[in-house]
């Protein structure tokens, strides 16, 4: 666990000292597909690294449908703002997407050690910052942008990798999880895709998707200006 910990961007500037102390204070939690971790309303003692798999963070709205807010992926944390409120609920749902290995991290003791690493806690306020840049986006891209922008520029965003275009790729996340997380209907999202393999933009097979015209894909994404900064729902 130790070496898992000191990978994560979180607990990266933390001396071997301090990462002993966050061992300590964790656990490791392993879950089967769709088991939940928590619920809207649950109180948060503690927050979450993702070390293998994928986990859902989700609300219900009144009809019943599932909105997927996130979709958080190895590597990454999640949950670790509450702990600066002074009686922390989660807000969503959390479940996994497959088999998923979570460390958990005791929300009050990682705080108590907060007080004493400057840089730590300047990279919590970083993350908080930078999500919640990200989220005024996606409301923009919400409310502006049509569907078949959105795909388009996620699509669009997929294709590119360390700088460069790639021409196939396999999606990470199944297809309905990413379609919510695009706020549109699966059905829409299929269709979406099949209009795309019409016009001779991509060929789709299962969840392999190969660009067979990055130009054309990229003019729906531009028409809706969001090419490059599509909504990850795999972040």
């Amino acid at each position: 666990m130790p070496s898992e910990l000191r990978e994560a961007y979180l607990f990266s500037q933390l001396d071997e000292g301090q990462l002993e102390r966050v061992r300590k204070m964790s656990s490791e939690i392993q879950l089967q597909d769709n088991e939940a971790l928590f619920e809207a309303g649950d109180e948060a003692k503690r927050f979450f690294l993702v070390q293998e798999g994928q986990i859902k963070l989700s609300r219900l709205s009144m009809n019943g449908n599932e909105k997927v807010i996130e979709v958080v992926t190895a590597g990454y944390t999640f949950a670790e703002a509450l702990m600066f409120s002074d009686k922390p609920s989660y807000p969503v749902r959390a479940s996994a997407i497959g088999k998923v290995r979570l460390t958990a991290v005791d929300s009050r003791g990682f705080l108590d050690l907060l007080r004493e690493s400057t840089d730590t806690c300047f990279r919590v306020m970083g993350d908080m910052s930078m999500r919640l840049r990200r989220m005024i986006k996606e409301i923009d891209d919400l409310t502006l942008q049509s569907a078949t922008g959105r795909v388009a520029g996620y699509l669009c965003g997929k294709s590119m990798f360390n700088g460069q275009v790639r021409v196939a790729f396999d999606l990470a996340t199944p297809k309905g999880v990413l379609a919510s997380r695009l706020s549109v209907k699966p059905e829409t999202f299929s269709r979406i895709l099949s209009n795309f393999t019409s016009q001779g933009l991509v060929k789709v097979k299962g969840g392999h998707i190969e660009i067979l015209d990055v130009e054309g894909l990229r003019k729906h994404a531009e028409s809706s200006g969001i090419c490059g900064q599509h909504i990850s729902p795999e972040s």
